[in-house]
């Protein structure tokens, strides 16, 4: 019974790691992105806010607490009282499984604002991993559904 425990929390741990999001700068490209043509504008940074990137829920958190919870919680008493306790468990385990999912992978990012030399303004959000200051001259990349800012 104890090994059956805990392969199912193994399972349940590399599940909510698997779930962590794919942090994207401006120099990372995915696969499909290669040997894409992307429009190229010119503009001058505006402003520059930091901004948190939330994650896209992927609901493996919730699944992975409320399962260890329910195997956690049915330890609790016997007979009845197991049943209130899995259920409780997985409520509970629910919960925190969601928050640690959320928190893991919730990152800070940057929202540039530039003034095209069309005289258009844009928006984007991306990681940090350039550092802006108003008066920058900078370049966007646009195509294959990104649109990123570079020096």
């Amino acid at each position: 019974m104890n090994r059956t425990r805990i392969l199912v929390g193994l399972a349940c741990g590399a599940l909510l790691l698997g779930g962590c999001a794919y942090n994207a700068g401006s120099r990372d490209y995915r696969g499909y992105e290669v040997r894409g043509e992307q429009s190229v504008r010119f503009g001058v940074v505006e402003s520059v806010r930091e901004v948190n990137i939330n994650p896209r829920e992927t609901g493996v958190g919730t699944a992975g607490g409320a399962a260890l919870g329910m195997v956690a919680g049915s330890n609790v008493g016997g007979g009845n009282g197991q049943i209130a306790g899995a259920i409780g468990g997985a409520i509970l385990g629910g919960i925190l499984g969601q928050n640690i999912e959320k928190s893991a992978n919730e990152r800070r990012g940057v929202e540039l604002t530039v003034l095209l030399d069309s005289g258009k303004y844009v928006a984007v959000v991306q990681e940090p991993d350039e550092e802006f200051r108003a008066g920058d001259r900078v370049r966007i990349l646009s195509g294959r559904g990104a649109t990123r800012v570079t020096h």
